[in-house]
Formats: C-alpha cells, structure tokens, sequence
C-alpha cells in the first residue's frame, strides 16, 4: 500500500496540506523534529488516559482510547530508541501552541465537551499522519521508513476519534462542528510560528529556515 493511498482520506478531511516552508524548516532542524515528536507521542497517550479517567461510563470510548494509548506509547519508545542511536539529547521544549489554540474552541458543557475534544483528538491525529507522509520522500532511509510504519496505526486513531464523536453525539453535530475547528487548524497550520515544532506554522520572514 502507498503512502498516498494510505492519507488520501485524511488529506481530503484537512483543509490544506502542510506548507512547504515547514518541511525545509524540519529538515533545518533534524534533531527537534524527532525530540517534538516524542512529545507529541507521551501528550496523544496521555490525552487518550484522561479521557478514560474522565468517561468512564463509555465502554466503547475506554476500550479504543485504551488501545490507543498502548500505541501511542510504543511509538514514543520507538522515537527514544531513534533519539539515543543518534546521540541525541531529550531536552525540554516548549509546547507549539498547535494543540492549546485548537482546545480553546471546545465547548465547556457536556456531552459538547467530549464531542470536541474528540473531534480535536481526530483533527491532531490527522495532521500527524499528513505530515509524516509529507516527510517520508525527503528524509533518511531509517527514518523514512520509521514513519511509513507510523501512518496504519496513526491514521487508525484518527478514524477512532472521529466515530467516537459521531457516536457521543451525532452526524449532525460533528458536521456543524468539524468547518469550524478545521478552519482554525488551517490558520494555524499556515500561519507563521518562531519556534520549529512538529505542529508548528511556517517560520517567520525574519528567521529565514
């Protein structure tokens, strides 16, 4: 199976591909792009565990948000095992303000809360994926191949967040919601940032790479 047909489904979902000036920025930038990364993997895994510790009477919800985690979990433990065959060091990096900008338009009531956050979740899981596959033809053989292996598992997840929603709420609802937080991650997938990160926008002028 290709890659592109692997995301043809999650480049439809997005509203725009990842910019070319954040793939040069990652190349630029090898070493954050694999210590961001392993973040991004403890924050899904951790995402998924709050969400079974907060809705507990969702049995179909715990038993995929529990799969889900152990996934997210052993790709972070695969990104460490990459960080440390490269000697690369796991400093602490501020968080891009992707994910933070995305949960600020999550509704604050239930079961409209968890309806969001899901469809955050589906959103973020498929933005991985895409960026992965923007990354493969242009990165090192083993990593490459690394994140080829990402995107059944990856794009699986963000299918899972996306029947949640629908399942929690309803067709209707996700479809109201969905232009809305999809309009938003465009803006931020588009706009500029000062700090490379794996969600991160284009650089600024003033940065150059």
């Amino acid at each position: 199976m290709t890659v592109a047909t692997d995301i043809d489904p999650i480049r439809a979902f997005l509203h725009c591909p990842t910019p070319q000036a954040w793939i040069d920025w990652a190349l630029a930038n090898p070493q954050i792009l694999l210590v961001d990364h392993a973040n991004c993997e403890k924050k899904a895994a951790s995402t998924a565990i709050n969400l079974m510790y907060r809705y507990v009477g969702h049995h179909r919800l715990l038993t995929r948000l529990s799969r889900l985690a152990r996934e997210e979990l052993r790709h972070f433990e695969q990104v460490i095992a990459l960080m440390k065959a490269r000697d690369i060091e796991y400093p602490q990096l501020t968080a891009a303000r992707y994910a933070g900008e995305l949960r600020q338009l999550v509704r604050n009531h239930e079961p409209a809360r968890l309806v969001d956050t899901l469809l955050v979740g589906a959103i973020i899981e498929a933005r991985s994926c895409e960026r992965f596959a923007a990354l493969v033809p242009v990165l090192d053989e083993e990593l490459a191949t690394f994140y080829r292996s990402l995107l059944k598992s990856e794009s699986r997840h963000f299918t899972d967040y996306l029947k949640l929603a629908g399942e929690v709420g309803s067709a209707q609802e996700v479809a109201a919601r969905l232009p809305l937080l999809l309009a938003r991650e465009r803006e931020l997938i588009e706009s500029p940032d000062t700090e490379f990160r794996f969600h991160s926008g284009v650089p600024t002028r003033q940065r150059g790479s």
